[in-house]
């Protein structure tokens, strides 16, 4: 099942049939047991022929968006190759193998790039990646409802200075984008689920790459677990579950570059960057 939104209306793509209904999306989505509640509750939806032809808007409305680190092994690699001349490189070593996971705050709803619109990378960093993540949608109770794909745009020339100047690397205006939908199976997704990433630039595929995410270190209800330790969320929040995909350091992203993630059942995020 996936669930479209825009406006205020919202579309549900569920065995081969489409349905249509204006809706509250805080209301909508944040409650346990989201898909049996879906999949008894469209029935009194419009039914229609087609999701329409539109970009979408992100699917969010009042969630926050937070981000899990160093989950997977090449992230690991890759923080301790960009701090090693700070002394931060054993920092991310640590980290990987704590008990504790790397979790940081993403981005407020209204900092979000939706499907199809611009993503930045900062002026003041010299080099920047995308980084494709499974994301988890959870409600106030937390538990795993869905799931969406996230782009947590990242500027590695600034987190490799100090892991305190993480925020910064992290944390500005549409460098967090979700969408195109929020997924919403009747079981938890499959481990061998597929990432894939491509980039664009003046029409060439210059990176491409996939990961499974069974590769990842952590367990989502883990993560989860540690987030919801100490805080609530009324609306539900997202959890961006961490990349295993880091394009090489010879690399950065430049403006006009065309960036497209893709994650098998949910569909494909694509956005242009801009500076």
């Amino acid at each position: 099942m996936r669930l479209f939104k825009k406006d205020n209306h919202c579309w549900v793509e569920h065995k081969e049939k489409v349905y249509t209904h204006s809706a509250d999306w805080d209301h909508l989505v944040n409650r346990k047991g989201l898909h049996q509640y879906l999949s008894s509750e469209i029935r009194h939806w419009s039914r229609v022929d087609f999701i329409p032809d539109v970009e979408f808007d992100a699917p969010i409305h009042k969630q926050e968006i937070w981000a899990a680190g160093v989950t997977y092994l090449r992230s690991k690699q890759a923080r301790m190759e960009e701090s090693k001349d700070s002394g931060g490189g054993d920092f991310y070593d640590k980290v990987y193998l704590a008990e504790r996971p790397e979790l940081f705050f993403k981005s407020q709803p209204y900092r979000v790039a939706a499907p199809g619109q611009n993503i930045r990378i900062r002026k003041d960093s010299v080099w920047n990646v995308p980084e494709p993540e499974l994301t988890l949608f959870i409600s106030s109770f937390g538990t795993i409802e869905g799931y969406t794909i996230g782009n947590d745009v990242s500027s590695r020339s600034i987190e490799g200075e100090n892991p305190l100047y993480l925020p910064q690397a992290k944390t500005y205006q549409h460098s967090a984008s979700i969408g195109p939908c929020l997924f919403i199976p009747e079981n938890v997704i499959d481990p061998g689920t597929v990432i894939t990433l491509n980039i664009e630039r003046n029409g060439n595929n210059i990176f491409s790459q996939f990961i499974r995410i069974d590769q990842m270190k952590r367990d989502h209800k883990e993560l989860v677990s540690w987030l919801f330790r100490e805080m609530e969320f009324p609306h539900g929040c997202y959890l961006m579950t961490g990349t295993g995909i880091v394009p090489p350091d010879d690399f950065t992203l430049k403006a006009a570059d065309k960036v497209s993630i893709s994650i098998d059942g949910i569909g494909e995020l694509i956005n242009t960057v801009i500076q």
